[in-house]
């Protein structure tokens, strides 16, 4: 089958989008598929073009044996107009990339942002090919839980395209059940609609290793106890309070370090908040590629993931939690439902009320104080990683559900 994905994120750049279709397309051209994507010049989550490339309508390259195809993209972090502005120059300029790949069977769309589905939904008229819509963070019902978005006319609009969207799509994905049950019981989809698949991890890439010293050397932190946060730095993270928490436990535990890797409109906000703390056990560093988490996972006591108290990331199961995993390193889940679910049943590390700096401060220094819990956890998340997060098992049994539509006559 010729796939064509359409998505504004993809490598170079650094993040979970980018990681998990990058991983995703590598199992699908080893089962014998044929892939194209069409992205963005290279951006985020910096706010600017990448080294190496200009702004320029439309060029192409071939990564990984795959042909890439680019089209302009106007740079911008954060919210507000700039990020509208954002979203629409690539929603427009991306028609370009897809008539200039070649016809696909399928094309598949990743979500967010929204408005790609417009442009699907155009090219899928024009080539008269269907398109699937991958959900991994449901809009506008999350920018809206957030804060990001009132409840108005902008709001209703974008509602309204949500449902043209989905009734447009040949089948529309869901990454988590929760976002599944979401689109059943609120949106009103038809289960028969909906496949599931939901975010794995490369078990080759991250896997158990020996502390890199060199690397703890280097960053000035040898011999320190490291609790890893990689990833986006944004607000529905909540990690003022993973600060709070590390302002608690300053003083009685002076070897322990937060390590931030990675970028995100609030960055800038939180090293504002640690400087003017005084918070010297706090340490920001840019994002760096995939294949570096490994290294620094080798360093790190454990890995946090976090997410603000809200009912809509009950249904959220963040993908940044299953490198820590399958690395063999435990995982402390600032977060309720799917995720911390998830976590609770590999017994790969902790749960901790979400925003709740008191609690997650104690299970930071539980940890530190229980060295065979700790390598226990970690040898239990990679047990459950290989089981049951290997992107060969889950993109196998995506395809087999894609199959088992064909052969009942439900796909066109």
């Amino acid at each position: 089958m010729k796939f064509l994905i359409l998505t504004q994120y993809y490598p170079p750049e650094v993040g979970a989008p980018q990681v998990r279709l990058q991983a995703m397309i590598r199992e699908l051209v080893a089962k014998g598929h044929q892939v194209e994507v069409v992205t963005a010049i290279p951006n985020h989550p910096l706010g600017r073009y990448f080294p190496g490339y200009k702004s320029r309508m439309y060029s192409w390259e071939i990564s990984q044996g795959i042909k890439i195809h680019r089209t302009w993209i106007y740079p911008a972090i954060g919210a507000g107009l700039k990020r509208i502005f954002n979203y629409l120059s690539f929603t427009l300029s991306s028609f370009w990339g897809m008539m200039k790949a070649g016809r696909p069977d399928l094309v598949w769309v990743e979500s967010p942002p929204l408005f790609l589905g417009w442009t699907a939904m155009v090219y899928s008229c024009f080539r008269r090919v269907p398109f699937i819509f991958n959900i991994a963070d449901l809009w506008p019902d999350s920018i809206i839980d957030l804060g990001l978005m009132r409840n108005g006319l902008a709001a209703r609009m974008l509602y309204m395209a949500e449902r043209a969207i989905y009734n447009r799509a040949k089948y529309v994905i869901a990454v988590t059940q929760g976002i599944r049950d979401r689109l059943i019981n609120s949106k009103g989809l038809p289960a028969r609609k909906i496949l599931y698949l939901p975010n794995g991890v490369d078990t080759e890439m991250f896997r158990p290793s020996p502390v890199d010293m060199q690397l703890a050397a280097d960053l000035g932190l040898a011999g320190k106890d490291i609790i890893l946060y990689s990833g986006t730095l944004g607000f529905a993270q909540g990690l003022g309070s993973v600060l709070e928490a590390f302002q608690i436990i300053r003083d009685s535990h002076r070897q322990m370090v937060l390590l931030m890797v990675g970028s995100g409109s609030e960055r800038n906000k939180l090293q504002q908040m640690a400087q003017e703390r005084n918070l010297d056990n706090v340490r920001f560093l840019d994002p760096v590629p995939p294949e570096m988490i490994n290294k620094y996972l080798s360093i790190s006591l454990a890995g946090l993931v976090c997410l603000k108290d809200l009912e809509l990331f009950r249904g959220a199961r963040p993908s940044k939690m299953f490198p820590i995993m399958s690395c063999g390193k435990p995982v402390i889940f600032c977060g309720r439902g799917e995720g911390a679910r998830l976590v609770h049943d590999s017994k790969g590390g902790v749960v901790v009320s979400p925003e709740d700096p008191t609690a997650l401060a104690k299970a930071i220094a539980d940890l530190a104080g229980d060295g065979e819990t700790s390598k226990q956890m970690g040898l239990n998340g990679r047990d459950y990683a290989l089981k049951y997060l290997s992107w060969k098992r889950i993109v196998g049994e995506w395809l087999n559900q894609l199959e088992s539509r064909q052969n009942d006559g439900n796909y066109e």
